[in-house]
């Protein structure tokens, strides 16, 4: 298995609206409600945020012979030497094969003077919060947070001095 990571491009949007799709699905089964689901990702990931997030973020995706099978979004904060990764998302079959760590590092390496990446995982979310944490990540807070009529338990973690 040979996975390429690279910035996403104009023409990789379908795909990645597709592993959207599928990776919230076995992502938040059971936690997030399918209706609540489909709305997010119709909206987060339509064409017109995907063009945006292109043009004002940092977006990697992972490639295999062509095909995208996942993907990472970082977006600067306004301190400079900070950075939200608002997601890293595979195809289940591809999961727990170092494909996550991998789009982890290449953003780390593309943002080489970031101090701090924060991440927000909804708490039963236990594959990414475990993921995170053996990255090296920390819990900084948890909330409540009201996601389209779902009430989320939302825990924020951060990677310090990586």
């Amino acid at each position: 298995m040979t996975i390429a990571i690279r910035k996403m491009n104009e023409g990789d949007i379908e795909q990645v609206q597709h592993v959207a799709r599928s990776s919230w699905r076995t992502t938040y089964n059971g936690i997030i409600p399918d209706s609540t689901q489909e709305n997010f990702v119709a909206t987060a990931y339509s064409s017109e945020m995907l063009f945006k997030r292109l043009n004002e973020t940092l977006f990697l995706v992972a490639e295999e012979e062509g095909e995208i099978i996942g993907f990472a979004n970082f977006t600067p904060l306004k301190d400079e030497r900070k950075v939200e990764l608002g997601a890293i998302y595979l195809y289940e079959d591809y999961q727990g094969k170092g494909i996550g760590t991998d789009l982890l590092k290449a953003g780390i390496q593309h943002l080489n003077d970031v101090k701090k990446i924060y991440v927000n995982v909804e708490k039963e979310n236990l594959a990414g919060v475990n993921f995170y944490k053996s990255k090296g990540f920390i819990i900084e807070t948890e909330y409540e947070d009201l996601f389209d009529g779902h009430v989320l338990q939302t825990v924020r973690m951060v990677l310090d001095h990586y």
